[in-house]
């Protein structure tokens, strides 16, 4: 970028890393050692895929609101069954036959979402060993009621499930002190900004009045005279937008929690965070839907799968001895996976809140920063997201579950459908509610690596443990290292 920057002394006031005027603020740690703020102007980024975002809601909106009517009150309201006869089946299904249930499992989602907030609010420690212990259990449930239900396919994906979570939590079983450390001080943050809980809850509606128009045209899908294929085919397509509705939600707030936690410690000594400027979080929300809501949408699309896919490698690595075979194929994958997260991470959202960057700037600065610091080995360590998405994974079986039975009652020829795709709709809802907690984690993470004595100002026992586990780890790779030379 060609803009100009200017240093601004220690005694300046920070107003806020997103407030005044188009402009974002950098510290930086001069040669005497005093702290100094760098303003860059910031620009619009990835603004074509903040467009395909739209223009997908728009088509999608319209494709879903028509689905939904041509069934509501009466079958076929539009005549569209007269286009596909001869090859689809006769189904007399009616919309408001189902859309009930989605309504249920918006509210059921929802309750989840808050009540889980509020339990790791009160009781972090026990809920954050639930979030981890139960999913395994709770697959394995899943797993014997679809096999009883002769759902051999879905009976089978969940066992499937059931004992990967398994090998996973066995894997990692030793970090999870360290990461219950971190959670429990996450929520710390994020407990002390009711404005943020606010900006969550706020999404969260939005995200539900999305969803009342998505489960409007679910319900005329699973209500149509299409056979089960296409009836399926058209709710994977409305599912693969649901989940990147949400995960652009879910990362809008991501960012605002982003800046108001940097802030938040970037003042701690100087000034109490509830006296925090109104300006800090409008200006945060206003950059996170504008200049920066192309990144945000593009980062959506694949920051979840890939990092999904390093955590399992990542753990199955740490196990395996003995096979150089296996280890060689699972080497490869983990560099390739490795390779991808150099330029898809969840730490580019702190980046795009603090600095306004583009996407794949923000994760590659990021990602730079861990290893020049070393701090890539912490991050490598904690399992925080991992136990969040497990939470949210538990809540989104939770709201199936309960939606299942009741179309199980109801309509038996239709449960995996509805209750697949209710399942999804609880996920949404709850990790728009985990989402906080993470953003606090990266933020964490970030301020760590770029200046540690942020940290250190706020908590400084929690520092020293940090510290410490990063030293254990740096030696433990070091160790590993002189290992493999030894060896080869």
């Amino acid at each position: 970028m060609s803009d100009s920057t200017t240093s601004v002394s220690p005694s300046s006031d920070y107003a806020s890393i997103s407030s005044g005027d188009q402009s974002l603020q950098r510290s930086r740690r001069s040669g005497d050692g005093n702290r100094v703020i760098v303003r860059e102007s910031r620009h619009w980024h990835d603004v074509f895929w903040s467009a395909i975002f739209v223009i997908h809601l728009i088509c999608l909106g319209f494709a879903l609101g028509v689905l939904g009517f041509n069934r509501f009150s009466r079958s076929d309201r539009l005549n569209i069954d007269r286009y596909t006869h001869g090859f689809l089946e006769n189904h007399k299904g009616l919309t408001e036959d189902y859309w009930p249930l989605y309504a249920v499992a918006g509210g059921i989602g929802v309750c989840i979402s808050w009540i889980w907030s509020l339990l790791l609010g009160s009781y972090a420690n026990e809920m954050l060993k639930v979030s981890v212990h139960i999913l395994t259990t709770y697959l394995a449930v899943v797993s014997v009621l679809c096999f009883w239900c002769r759902q051999f396919f879905w009976g089978g994906a969940f066992a499937v499930g059931a004992l990967l979570q398994f090998l996973y939590v066995v894997s990692v079983i030793d970090r999870l002190p360290f990461t219950m450390l971190v959670l429990r001080k996450a929520l710390k943050l994020v407990w002390g900004l009711p404005k943020v809980i606010m900006v969550a809850n706020a999404f969260t509606i939005i995200m539900l009045l999305w969803m009342s128009l998505w489960s409007f045209g679910a319900s005329g899908v699973v209500a149509s005279s299409m056979g089960d294929e296409g009836r399926w085919w058209l709710l994977v397509v409305f599912s693969v937008s649901l989940f990147w509705t949400g995960a652009v939600l879910c990362n809008t707030v991501h960012v605002i929690v982003s800046g108001m936690v940097f802030h938040v410690l970037f003042h701690c000594g100087q000034e109490e965070s509830s006296s925090l400027p109104p300006s800090s979080l409008i200006g945060s929300l206003r950059y996170a839907v504008t200049t920066s809501f192309g990144s945000i949408c593009y980062g959506s699309l694949f920051t979840a799968a890939i990092r999904t896919l390093r955590w399992e490698i990542r753990g199955f690595r740490s196990k395996i001895c003995g096979n150089e075979c296996l280890l060689c194929c699972v080497d490869f994958l983990f560099h390739l996976v490795e390779t991808l997260v150099r330029f898809f991470n969840k730490y580019a959202y702190v980046q795009i809140a603090v600095y306004g960057k583009g996407f794949n700037r923000s994760a590659r600065d990021a990602w730079e920063l861990f290893q020049s610091t070393g701090v890539e080995a912490l991050v490598a360590y904690d399992c925080s997201g991992a136990v969040l998405l497990m939470g949210t994974i538990c809540g989104g079986l939770i709201t199936g579950s309960c939606i299942g039975i009741w179309a199980w009652i109801k309509y038996s020829d239709r449960v995996i459908m509805v209750a697949s795709t209710a399942m999804l709709m609880g996920m949404v809802l709850v990790g728009l509610g985990m989402v906080v907690v993470e953003s606090a984690v990266t933020s964490i993470y970030i301020c760590f690596a770029e200046d540690p004595l942020l940290i250190q100002r706020w908590d400084a026992d929690f520092f020293t443990e940090m510290s410490e586990t990063l030293h254990r780890r740096l030696q433990h790779r070091s160790a590993r290292a002189r290992e493999v030379l030894t060896t080869a």
